[in-house]
């Protein structure tokens, strides 16, 4: 198991702590896998700093896209763009 820290902006970061967000979607520039702790930190974009609040979350699932090789023609995607949607 390990921990990664990863930034998050404080609107994202109230989704998550209350619950509301349970997903999160990130580059695939770094290793992560079920069982590992996702640290939020979150970021002030505006002050370029930490606020000070952070949540721990244990990562269920990690599902990883090929831009080039997904079910739609990546025109459509460039076109659209691409939604991840949350179910409970």
């Amino acid at each position: 198991m390990k921990k990664i820290e990863k930034k998050i902006h404080p609107g994202y970061f109230d989704k998550v702590l209350s619950g509301e967000k349970k997903f999160e979607l990130r580059l695939n520039d770094f290793d992560i896998q079920s069982g590992d702790l996702l640290i939020l930190k979150e970021w002030n974009p505006e002050k370029k700093e930490y606020t000070g609040r952070e949540i721990e979350k244990k990562v269920t699932d990690v599902s990883r896209f090929d831009i080039n090789n997904l079910f739609w023609p990546k025109k459509e995607i460039e076109e659209k763009g691409i939604q991840i949607i949350s179910i409970e």
